[in-house]
């Protein structure tokens, strides 16, 4: 049991990793130096794919937190 508790923990922050990294910002990187600023960094309402991977992460956010839990008790 403890051994299928650290394989879904890897897959579950692996699967994290990868769903907040393709998520688009609307600053980005160009605020460190300068850019950004205007109307095109103002909030927008998420839709399509993004609003998928807005939810998924949120829902391996909780199953991470879930099995990590669990790999304490047990």
């Amino acid at each position: 049991m403890q051994q299928v508790l650290t394989i879904s923990q890897i897959v579950i922050s692996l699967s994290l990793i990868i769903t907040v990294l393709l998520q688009q910002r609307g600053a980005g990187g160009g605020s460190l130096f300068g850019g950004g600023g205007g109307s095109d960094t103002s909030y927008y309402t998420k839709r399509g794919f993004e609003k998928i991977l807005f939810t998924v992460s949120i829902i391996l956010a909780a199953l991470f937190l879930i099995s990590s839990f669990l790999n304490l008790l047990i």
